[in-house]
């Protein structure tokens, strides 16, 4: 199981954010998004319900224009909900400023991406530090440290001082994984983060979403690949907006 380094002084997270008590670690309740354009009205998401608790090891699916991605930025607030209540560890994301979202996010959630979106100039571990920067979770003198901590995880220590264009698609997407968890975040949501790797290197990223599981974290993982999907915990699919079905995996 990994383990996570805390933060002695418990700097950030639990000073900022308006804490209420929570069932779940996620918990949306009739969350409704709707898109204006010069084409008309497109509602994403249609009255959405979902609960997911610490350590659970989520997969969602359907297809494309099917809602995915707009659920994963609603609940990163990435994108503010039309209407209903989204809440993450206890935090009313839907009542918060814009402001005070980025510094939520930084402190609370890490996001994975599809094409790592690590910046090409910086070093794996300046990549890191840089997330620890903005997040502001742990002193700034421990920073180099669990930055390292945080590349030992993932087995890529050995790569710390490489940039971006040096590391297989693989190597980058570990590298990305640890940066998301740069401020020990409750939650890591990935959307799509294994299109774009060969199977060896899926393998590799999927085994390191169940072992951060395990230790504790919660896990949402928007994917194409059925089999993949099979493998977390539970799968959500999503048609039209709406959640049709949830499955219990194992």
């Amino acid at each position: 199981m990994l383990e996570f380094k805390e933060n002695p002084n418990k700097k950030g997270r639990e000073d900022n954010r308006g804490v209420k008590p929570a069932s779940h670690l996620v918990g949306l309740r009739d969350v409704v998004k709707t898109y204006h354009s010069s084409a008309g009205i497109f509602t994403a998401l249609k009255g959405v319900d979902l609960q997911v608790e610490s350590g659970a090891f989520v997969s969602i699916i359907g297809k494309s224009g099917s809602g995915k991605s707009t659920l994963i930025n609603i609940i990163t607030g990435i994108d503010r909900p039309t209407s209903g209540e989204v809440v993450i560890d206890g935090t009313a994301v839907h009542d918060l400023n814009e402001e005070e979202i980025a510094v939520w996010r930084g402190r609370s959630v890490g996001v994975i991406f599809q094409f790592f979106q690590l910046l090409p100039t910086l070093t794996a571990v300046e990549n890191i530090l840089l997330a620890m920067d903005y997040g502001g979770y742990y002193p700034r003198t421990e920073r180099p440290d669990q930055a390292m901590h945080l590349l030992e995880l993932v087995g890529m220590a050995d790569h710390a001082h490489h940039l971006p264009s040096a590391l297989s698609g693989g190597q980058q997407q570990c590298v990305a994984i640890a940066r998301a968890l740069a401020n020990n975040p409750v939650l890591l949501t990935a959307d799509e983060p294994t299109g774009n790797l060969d199977s060896k290197s899926t393998e590799m990223v999927f085994r390191l979403f169940e072992n951060l599981a395990n230790s504790g974290k919660a896990i949402l993982m928007v994917t194409h690949d059925n089999e993949l999907a099979e493998r977390a915990q539970r799968t959500i699919r999503i048609v039209d907006g709406r959640i049709q079905d949830e499955f219990v995996n194992r």
